[in-house]
């Protein structure tokens, strides 16, 4: 695996997928927000691109069902914005993983406990600018509104996944708290022990610091990160400006 020190600008831009794709089979792994769409305020305000559900099933086509969304977001949270779509995908950072016909690999952590629901909403209604994210198996807990409260929310953070039990992960302006102790290089290793992703380059793109879970992963495959963005990151191989700039790499 390539080790990285470098800024996201120092990197170069990766080989067009299409070209790869004419040298070896190559499993991709997207992370959704910051990667194919940008990111917005809270989690409910992000526009998705027109035809970006289109692209994703043609380019699952071509990779021959070796294409997985990899996201911090629920899968039905990813599906109430992209609308139903038939590929592999990975919810709450790898705590949920389904193939494109449904089935699901692996069995699903435990539910959020509701006494911790019943904190997290007195600390929304505390602090102006914190919203909370429920999803299938974690919190989120965003403060992008606010970025003033970054040192409360992560201490808070801290505090709360000790009483309960859990996993903490901290993103770009968010701090979130899981039930299982998952994160996105085990949804890559999950996916590639399956037949259809077994033996092909793994591929991963995102932008986060939750990404790099993804970026390790894919090279412990012989595979390779691409970071998106301004984040610093620490092993991917290439660098992508912005979305924009992802959706055009992706192009065949």
């Amino acid at each position: 695996m390539q080790r990285n020190l470098l800024s996201g600008s120092q990197l170069a831009p990766p080989p067009m997928l299409s070209t790869l794709l004419r040298e070896r089979s190559v499993a991709l792994f997207l992370d959704f927000d910051g990667t194919l769409v940008d990111i917005a305020q809270g989690p409910d305000a992000i526009m998705v691109p027109e035809g970006l559900r289109d692209h994703l099933l043609q380019l699952d086509a071509a990779l021959e069902g070796r294409l997985a969304l990899v996201s911090g977001r629920s899968l039905a949270d990813l599906e109430r914005h992209l609308g139903p779509v038939p590929i592999a995908r990975a919810g709450s950072h790898g705590a949920e993983c389904v193939l494109g016909d449904g089935r699901m690999i692996g069995e699903p952590p435990a539910p959020v406990p509701q006494a911790l629901k019943a904190e997290l909403a007195k600390l929304e209604e505390m602090h102006s600018g914190l919203e909370i994210e429920h999803k299938s198996f974690g919190i989120g807990m965003h403060y992008r509104a606010a970025p003033d409260l970054e040192g409360t929310i992560v201490e808070q953070g801290r505090i709360l996944a000790s009483s309960y039990g859990m996993t903490i992960k901290q993103g770009k302006c968010v701090v979130e708290l899981m039930t299982a102790k998952t994160d996105k290089g085990r949804a890559v290793r999950s996916f590639m022990e399956i037949e259809q992703f077994a033996g092909a380059m793994p591929v991963f793109v995102g932008d986060d610091i939750t990404d790099e879970d993804g970026f390790a992963a894919s090279g412990e495959f012989d595979g390779f990160g691409i970071a998106v963005g301004e984040r610093e990151p620490k092993l991917a191989r290439y660098h992508l400006a912005s979305t924009d700039a992802v959706r055009s790499w992706m192009q065949l």
